[in-house]
């Protein structure tokens, strides 16, 4: 339980073509990508030709130059397509089956089955045959594209006006013989815009007595609060910099917008102030992550420039690990989600060992969800280990215009996968429910799929060292961890929630690209913390925040009471003992 509270003392607790320069680490692409316009290459020659180069100058050739090279070794790498190599520069807006099997124009339907094993029945068509397509549904809208109705807006004021004239049991005044009952009222929705940090100015008047010189100041009214910032404008500040990714001082320039300044620094000191109030919480969530029945976990990169410069410090002989990483954590159990974000110096794996350090040891070893690598694998603590098929799916995505009759029927089989565990949580089926459906409805397909592999490289059709026989590969060393969801109770089938966690931190540092200490990128992972984790249990991330500031000796007594989803039965208990 002393997890967070450890760090925390360690950390004082206190118009134009664009040209794209990338730069390129090992044989990934890194999520550095800088765009310079062609004036700016003009203005750069010019002071080139004319000798008067600045340090910028010369930093922006050498990275151009680099860029120049690397494009070159990436484009000679065997698995490079003209397809990857733009997916790799622009990125890609989906990877669904429908559009890179059937480019949009099939019959295909994302949610259709594929193959005549859905229905749990076996065929005798070959292992290399490709599942058949089923026939196609109806076209249907898809939901949530028409207009707000006023029952979305829970957060917003509501105002019941009354009739004017009129009340229920009234005569008609139309007919005269009736009387009126009460129908469902006709509801509008007014939205206004406001600053995101109001303030009210209150001056006091002051009165002088013009003999003796006593001064009479007005009293303070109550609803000044008396402090300059109450709870909701630290809240605030909070959300904006940690749950959306506004920088501060982009937010300060939007408040002096509005003429109520508030200066990037004073943000600063105003989050930094509750922080302590917030790591109670942030212990009991750790401690309750502990407990899940799955937990995913998988890292990104971040930058903190207290560990920059350590790294820059060295010397080059020294073998310190000079990697700085933001490790997303997030565990399932039956009724609610939990979100964690760790930044520093260590891997997810590694995270993921200081968190089960806190599980029960009656509890048996939960499941793990991560992709292949080993640094995401605890070294210490067992896990029952789950690969994600996203990865592996991932990779024939990427070949796909190069091997389309391979990788349409990998992808297709894993259509049927996908498919079968929809219809499973949309049947709110239980774990071992889940199971039995997969066993009988997706077992067959990943067994063909299985020899289909196999075959390919029992009877060469395919080179083990091409891009389409590497993915194979992929696929047949981390089969068990991949086809877990068959064996286990609630195994998942992809890590798609700690990668939708990690976009947060992502968000964060394309946005406000980097933290400036280890403290503040930890203020940051508690804030980031507690705001998604009400997001993923449907919770008033808002509210909840400022609870927790009303509410600090009661948070600090008992934690497990205020996390983000009994926190506001805890309120109600408190109210009605009141």
């Amino acid at each position: 339980m002393v997890m967070a509270a450890k760090r925390a003392a360690e950390l004082g607790f206190g118009v134009s073509t664009d040209v794209i320069i990338m730069t390129r680490k090992s044989r990934k692409l890194s999520e550095e990508v800088i765009k310079v316009d062609t004036r700016q290459l003009d203005e750069l020659v010019d002071r080139a030709a004319t000798n008067t180069l600045t340090h910028d100058d010369t930093e922006l050739m050498r990275k151009i130059f680099e860029s120049y090279t690397q494009f070159f070794e990436i484009v000679a790498d065997k698995d490079t397509s003209l397809k990857r190599l733009r997916k790799l520069m622009f990125g890609s807006s989906t990877e669904k089956t429908r559009k890179v099997v059937d480019d949009g124009e099939s019959d295909w339907n994302e949610d259709d089955a594929a193959g005549g094993d859905t229905d749990g029945t076996s065929d005798e068509s070959n292992p290399d045959d490709a599942p058949s397509k089923p026939r196609p549904k109806p076209a249907h809208k898809r939901p949530g594209h028409g207009r707000m109705g006023a029952d979305e807006y829970k957060g917003a004021g509501q105002v019941d006006v009354k009739h004017d004239q009129l009340s229920e049991g009234d005569p008609c005044p139309e007919c005269k013989s009736g009387k009126l009952y009460e129908k469902t009222p006709k509801v509008i929705v007014r939205i206004v815009g406001q600053p995101p940090l109001g303030a009210t100015v209150y001056r006091l008047q002051k009165l002088r007595c013009h003999l003796c010189g006593k001064l009479f100041t007005a009293s303070e009214p109550a609803e000044s609060g008396g402090k300059k910032y109450d709870e909701t404008a630290a809240t605030m500040i909070g959300l904006l910099r940690y749950g959306t990714g506004l920088p501060f001082n982009r937010l300060e320039r939007l408040q002096r917008s509005f003429e109520i300044p508030l200066p990037a620094s004073t943000q600063w000191d105003v989050v930094y102030a509750i922080t302590p109030q917030m790591i109670p919480a942030y212990e009991a969530l750790i401690q309750s992550a502990a407990q899940g029945d799955v937990l995913h976990n998988d890292d990104t990169t971040v930058k903190i420039l207290e560990l920059m410069k350590e790294n820059a410090a060295r010397d080059a002989d020294e073998k310190e690990r000079t990697g700085i990483f933001t490790s997303g954590v997030v565990a399932t159990g039956d009724t609610h989600r939990i979100a964690l974000f760790f930044s520093g110096r260590q891997h997810a794996g590694e995270n993921l060992s200081d968190v089960l350090r806190h599980r029960a040891e009656e509890l048996n070893a939960p499941i793990q969800m991560c992709d292949g690598l080993s640094r995401n694998l605890p070294q210490e603590l067992k896990t029952i280990v789950a690969n994600c098929i996203a990865h592996a799916r991932r990779r024939f995505v990427d070949i796909y215009d190069r091997f389309e009759d391979e990788c349409r029927y990998v992808l297709e089989c894993f259509r049927v996968v996908y498919h079968n565990d929809k219809v499973a949580r949309e049947r709110k089926m239980s774990p071992e429910k889940r199971l039995r459906y997969h066993r009988i409805k997706s077992e067959q397909t990943m067994n063909r799929l299985h020899g289909w592999l196999e075959c390919q490289f029992d009877q060469k059709l395919v080179e083990p060292n091409s891009a389409l026989g590497e993915a194979i590969n992929y696929l047949l060393k981390r089969w068990d961890a991949l086809t877990l969801f068959l064996r286990e109770p609630g195994a998942p089938l992809d890590n798609n929630i700690a990668e939708n966690a990690l976009k947060r931190a992502i968000i964060h540092r394309k946005n406000s690209l980097f933290y400036r200490t280890e403290r503040g990128a930890y203020v940051g992972d508690i804030f980031m913390s507690l705001i998604y984790t009400c997001e993923l249990n449907a919770a008033n991330a808002f509210d909840y925040l400022n609870q927790l500031q009303l509410h600090t000796d009661e948070v600090i007594a008992d934690p497990d009471k205020w996390l983000p989803w009994n926190y506001a039965a805890t309120l109600n208990g408190n109210t009605a003992a009141a």
